[in-house]
């Protein structure tokens, strides 16, 4: 799907006949939604630009991530989608040539909603596809940051189940190894973002006057990183607790096994000597003799446990 707008005086409008392309005047931003091979030839041809391949989309070199080619910037980043408690990340193409912006893209995006909808409300602000640009990427910021709000809000909430329950459970572990891998996840689509804008900002060919337009998102994208390692930091402080609450219960099941043991050792020792079978055994042909055994095991355990309650370990 290809959808086009352009200034209609102070008005933005959207056209999505791809072929109106050549007879739209003053297009701000081609956005391509999974276009089909024909639509996007068709763009191409018309608006003498090249997009590039999905294999090249993807790649992870700073030379591909962000290059300038006949007085157009070429700009691949990674955009974060949340599904559920998952998240995933799907890759946009940025193409901003004579004051137009061209994006790629093969799925839904709030963010680009987002950025409609702002457009709506204030049409007079978008003057040219570098305005697009910048509002693609302070929504998409913005959506960043909710989502770092929403895992210190998840953080929170496992700490206090910790600390009301003081007990470990494996689900609390296994919420807390997800959140340390989409924190990584989030923190690796920001500072993916923060190198390409680095790299708009040095290049001749960005607007002049948009610049520090892009410095304070840059310092905004600084915030967000350190807000994620907080963040981490966080998980990590509560699996170092967890592991410890694990430590403590296999703690205690072993001093308890090693009390038990200890405690019936003298009733073992004992009876294991007057269950001895020699005919000359003192006390084995009294009458008494059995229940005087008996009483000795109970005083010695008796006697066992009260010395680990002076010991104040039981």
């Amino acid at each position: 799907m290809i959808r086009i707008y352009y200034k209609d005086g102070h008005n933005i409008r959207r056209e999505t006949d791809v072929r109106e392309i050549a007879h739209v005047q003053n297009v701000i931003w081609v956005d391509l939604h999974s276009p089909s091979q024909e639509e996007e030839e068709w763009i191409e041809t018309k608006c003498d630009i090249s997009f590039q391949t999905p294999q090249e989309i993807i790649e992870i070199e700073s030379s591909a991530r962000f290059f300038e080619q006949n007085n157009t910037l070429y700009a691949n980043s990674n955009f974060l989608r949340v599904d559920g408690e998952d998240l995933n990340t799907y890759p946009i193409s940025f193409i901003l040539s004579k004051d137009r912006l061209y994006t790629y893209r093969t799925t839904d995006s709030k963010t680009f909603g987002d950025t409609v909808r702002k457009m709506k409300l204030g049409q007079e602000l978008f003057n040219d596809g570098a305005d697009v640009l910048l509002m693609l990427l302070e929504t998409r910021i913005e959506t960043d940051a909710d989502v770092i709000e929403a895992f210190s809000r998840d953080i929170s909430a496992i700490s206090r189940e910790m600390s009301k329950e003081q007990k470990a459970e494996q689900d609390v572990l296994l919420r807390i190894n997800t959140l340390m891998d989409n924190t990584m996840m989030l923190r690796e689509t920001i500072i993916d973002k923060q190198r390409v804008q680095s790299a708009m900002l040095r290049s001749s060919f960005f607007p002049e006057d948009r610049k520090e337009r892009l410095r304070i998102i840059l310092k905004d994208i600084g915030s967000l990183l350190e807000y994620s390692a907080f963040n981490f930091e966080r998980l990590e402080y509560l699996q170092n607790t967890f592991m410890g609450l694990i430590n403590l219960e296999q703690n205690q099941i072993i001093k308890i096994f090693t009390v038990v043991t200890i405690v019936f050792m003298p009733p073992t020792l004992i009876a294991g000597i007057f269950g001895m079978n020699y005919t000359s055994l003192p006390t084995s042909q009294w009458s008494f003799g059995f229940w005087s055994a008996i009483l000795l095991m109970v005083c010695s355990s008796g006697g066992m446990i009260f010395y680990f309650r002076r010991k104040g370990w039981v």
